[in-house]
């Protein structure tokens, strides 16, 4: 018989958000997940499943039942003719990338983050850059689900297709993803060519660059002109790495956050902080050649605030030009660097952000210096504003302020999913407060 135990206080990685579930579980097999929900049906108690707790928001936050399936965590099957894995919800893709380098696969794509799991990965749309390659989601065939009555469901294509484009972006609202299925492709290695330009060439020069790079993203440094420009693609050559040395060491890191922190107390450092961290950092150009997987992952450095829209790739330069113009306007308001801006290819899962078009993201965030918070909320809006402007829908793991009303004119699926929701979870077993806004 699985047991929670009470007490536990969850909290999310950039430390933003946080709940005390009544009792918290750690089940090790699809027979504990069924007595857990057996017991939340007993009781009329909600139930919220947690991966790796990455998201920036309160979306994974409960006060009634949590379940972490950070013990359920298996590869359970691998075909190699056709190149494609089935694992368990729980397991993390840092665990995953090393078993299928081991296998001679890989994952086609993949996030700044590792540290997440397979089912919350694709729960909240979790996406990288390449205008070739969808969100993460777009890489599963298939999955098994169980609903709020306990019953198993396995769906793909073939199988419960409906349900299927639905629980491909879950939200952790349908139920509890017991194992996933995902398209990989035969181990590669990456190039990475970073490279500085400006902010106005890149933009006017935005198709060539999408496609001279499969994996093409960039970094707009704001207050500057600044533009530190990434081109990642398939090679045979061997690792090796041409890097910054500072960037790559953790006495950057430590300036940087030090750095800011004194920002906190004359915030007219912070124009100043981003040109020296361009010219520090990534004013010359470097490259390297490493496995795929840790060419796609980046370390994040610390805790930060994060905001990330998907709008359509035609509004590209529109919403960032006026970003820009906002900003010189209000030199009040400082943003700290990255602005990250990345793309990915349209496709027809429910609540993808980018259903139906194809999507630039378009990623901004503000560094907490040693945990302190600074002031964002300006920003915030305003970036808001440009982004519901430009037909944006954000990204389902990001803190935003969106309601029901919002998402029914962002999403022509929206009641069609809703339904399919409310159909497998009749009493709302699964929602939370962040899905009652969403939802209701």
């Amino acid at each position: 018989m699985v047991v929670g135990r009470g007490g536990y206080k969850f909290q999310n990685w950039a430390q933003t958000y946080g709940s005390s579930p009544e009792l918290y579980f750690q089940p090790t097999c699809v027979e504990e997940i069924k007595e857990i929900l057996d017991l939340a049906r007993q009781r009329s108690k909600r139930v919220k499943v947690v991966g790796g707790g990455h998201s920036p928001s309160d979306i994974a936050c409960t006060d009634d039942f949590m379940i972490r399936m950070d013990k359920m965590n298996r590869i359970l099957k691998v075909d190699k003719e056709k190149k494609q894995v089935t694992v368990e919800g729980g397991m993390l893709l840092t665990d995953l990338n090393k078993e299928l380098d081991k296998r001679g696969l890989a994952l086609s794509n993949l996030g700044a983050v590792s540290e997440v799991a397979a089912a919350g990965v694709i729960g909240t749309g979790t996406h990288n850059t390449g205008i070739t390659h969808g969100i993460l989601a777009t890489q599963v065939v298939a999955l098994a689900l169980m609903t709020a009555s306990g019953e198993i469901l396995e769906c793909s294509e073939a199988t419960n297709p409906e349900i299927f484009q639905a629980a491909r972006l879950h939200l952790g609202s349908l139920g509890v993803i017991l194992s996933v299925t995902i398209q990989c492709r035969s181990a590669f290695r990456l190039k990475e060519i970073q490279f500085s330009s400006s902010l106005q060439e890149v933009l006017d020069n935005l198709d060539a660059h999408l496609n001279s790079s499969e994996y093409f993203r960039f970094f707009w440094f704001p207050h500057t002109e600044n533009v530190s420009v990434f081109y990642q693609d398939p090679t045979d050559k061997p690792p090796a790495s041409k890097a910054n040395w500072f960037r790559d060491s953790f006495l950057g890191y430590y300036l940087l956050e030090f750095l800011l922190w004194i920002s906190t107390f004359m915030s007219g450092m912070v124009p100043w902080i981003n040109r020296f961290f361009f010219r520090l950092l990534f004013a010359s150009k470097s490259q390297r050649v490493n496995i795929s997987h840790k060419v796609f992952n980046f370390d994040c450095l610390f805790k930060q605030h994060v905001q990330d829209w998907a709008i359509p790739i035609e509004k590209t330069k529109d919403a960032l030009m006026q970003l820009k113009d906002w900003l010189e306007k209000n030199p009040h308001v400082v943003a700290h660097f990255p602005v990250e801006v990345r793309f990915a290819r349209g496709d027809d899962i429910l609540m993808s952000p980018c259903y139906h078009r194809d999507s630039c993201y378009m990623n901004i965030i503000m560094y907490r210096p040693y945990g302190k918070d600074v002031p964002h909320q300006e920003y915030w809006v305003e970036y808001e504003n440009i982004m519901k402007k430009v037909g944006g829908r954000p990204h389902w793991a990001k803190a935003h302020t969106c309601t029901r009303k919002d998402f029914e004119k962002m999403y022509p699926a929206f009641g069609k999913f809703k339904g399919i929701r409310e159909k497998l979870d009749t009493t709302g077993m699964f929602l939370n407060a962040y899905l009652e806004k969403v939802f209701y």
